[in-house]
């Protein structure tokens, strides 16, 4: 008898007896995705310490500022009365204060632990957000290193900006960190409905578009300017009548969604500014007239702060490991962006270039609003920043992913697809000297929260003390923290809005300085 010749295996396949090179694939993949791995390991534990200090010191909040009025007002007006006094004496942000109600239902329970649920629900939104986009490219990127990089991007978000306090702060979290947070799961949903074969979860998506466009709109006047240059973006570049070398969309779906968000953010902005609680706001600082020069030097003192701190480039340097490790998951040597079917390539570097004139507007729009609401030292309300710092550390993440990519590229042929270790190990420790770089803000920021939530509260017990005594009139020693108002902070009589709600808070007639 002939002898059987031997079956030919397809390369990484072990035969029966275990010999060959075994499921792991090549040598060079196989150490590539082991380096990334040890690399996502050491930065997801240090981006996710940092965060868990965030969220734990959010347990040592304390009032000040805007919580003295908050607090005491849910207390006595429910969830329902703030709503109504925000629309007829505040500010016309009726779905800013329903959310702050719910917020101070509990005295400052919620305060305390809103930090910690933004911080999960912003980066599982961007993890997820992430996932899908790199899945409609045909590209999937491995969950050891996708997560550190969103990690990296939130502990740059809470901890390396130049008002740290105020990004665990309640009142300045509702508006200007949780809009982005319904922003992004609504766009999930939107996503997911688009998948459906029936009809009724996009009817939904859509209906909530528009309410989320609208709840938007009464909630933050930086995140709605944003969000809408955003979003008209997307419905222009959605139309299915575009060009074929521009088109991005086959089916109305994500045009009709974008419009309808945009709509809720128009009829939102209509009732807030129509509100009599805007119309005294306005009253209070009458509008200034337009100088496209003051604007653009408003700009340029945001964003020279915002440059100057070059731990931001973590970000960009977290996605170059990120377009590292797409390079071993990716079967063709091109850009990613241009492997899903029937992208023409100029709709493919026209998304690319888009997210920086997005970006410009976005801020220029912010930067305008300040104005016009805080006068000419309004750009130093960096906390508004917010809206476009998410935005702005996406983009540093994606154009790193991109160069990362490309570096992985020059490395890369079909049957031996490699990852250089140099590049790798450079992304990986400029990374994580970025986080160490938070660490002094993390370690200042810990010794202040503490220190007045110890002093703070020995204060608190001898007032209330004083108040089931019987006394009217109780002394408060001001505790100033993250540049935020307390009070006393005003010598102009009239200008001290926060003693009052100090007293309210205790149910006091006054308080005065020790």
């Amino acid at each position: 008898m002939q002898a059987r010749k031997p079956i030919a295996r397809p390369a990484g396949q072990t035969s029966a007896a275990g010999t060959g090179p075994g499921p792991a694939g090549p040598p060079g993949k196989s150490a590539g995705a082991g380096l990334l791995r040890g690399t996502g390991g050491v930065l997801t534990a240090a981006a996710g310490a940092l965060l868990g200090i965030a969220g734990f010191l959010g347990t040592f909040l304390r009032p000040t500022s805007d919580d003295w009025c908050m607090a005491w007002k849910t207390r006595d007006m429910g969830v329902l009365g703030v709503t109504s006094d925000f629309y007829l004496t505040q500010n016309g942000r009726i779905t800013n204060a329903f959310l702050s109600g719910v917020v101070y239902s509990h005295g400052m329970l919620g305060p305390q632990v809103l930090s910690t649920v933004l911080i999960i629900a912003l980066g599982l939104g961007l993890y997820l957000l992430a996932r899908e986009m790199l899945g409609a490219l045909d590209v999937r990127a491995p969950l050891a290193v996708l997560a550190p990089a969103v990690l990296v991007v939130e502990a740059l978000l809470f901890l390396g900006g130049t008002r740290t306090y105020q990004m665990l702060w309640a009142p300045a979290a509702i508006s200007h960190i949780l809009p982005s947070v319904l922003g992004i799961w609504a766009l999930l949903a939107a996503i997911r409905a688009a998948r459906s074969p029936r009809r009724r979860p996009r009817q939904a998506a859509l209906v909530g578009a528009l309410v989320t466009g609208f709840a938007i709109g009464t909630l933050s006047e930086p995140f709605l300017a944003v969000s809408g240059v955003t979003a008209a973006t997307a419905a222009l570049l959605t139309l299915p009548r575009l060009p074929l070398a521009l088109r991005l969309a086959r089916t109305w779906y994500p045009f009709t969604w974008s419009t309808l968000y945009c709509a809720g953010l128009t009829a939102g902005l209509a009732v807030l500014y129509t509100s009599p609680g805007a119309a005294w706001r306005r009253a209070q600082r009458p509008p200034r007239e337009f100088s496209a020069r003051r604007l653009a030097r408003d700009w340029v003192h945001i964003w020279d702060t915002i440059l100057s701190q070059w731990a931001y480039l973590g970000a960009a340097a977290a996605g170059v490991l990120l377009g590292l490790a797409l390079t071993l998951t990716s079967s063709q040597p091109q850009p990613p962006v241009t492997r899903r079917r029937g992208l023409p390539q100029p709709a493919a570097r026209l998304l690319l270039i888009l997210p920086i004139p997005v970006l410009i507007l976005s801020s220029l729009a912010v930067a305008h609003g300040l104005r016009l609401g805080y006068g000419g030292n309004g750009w130093t309300y960096a906390r508004t920043w917010t809206s476009f710092l998410i935005p702005y550390l996406a983009t540093l993440t994606l154009y790193g992913a991109l160069l990362g990519h490309w570096v992985g590229q020059r490395a890369h042929t079909p049957d031996k697809p490699r990852l250089p270790r140099a590049a790798a190990l450079l992304a990986g420790t400029f990374t994580l000297a970025a986080l160490a770089a938070l660490i002094p803000a993390a370690q200042q920021l810990t010794s202040q929260t503490v220190t007045r939530a110890l002093r703070w509260d020995a204060q608190d017990a001898r007032i209330r003390d004083e108040v089931t005594e019987g006394a009217g009139s109780v002394t408060y020693g001001a505790m100033p923290i993250g540049s935020l108002a307390e009070p006393y902070f005003s010598r102009q009589e009239g200008k001290d809005w926060v003693a009052p709600c100090t007293a309210k808070y205790y149910q006091v007639q006054q308080i005065h300085k020790p």
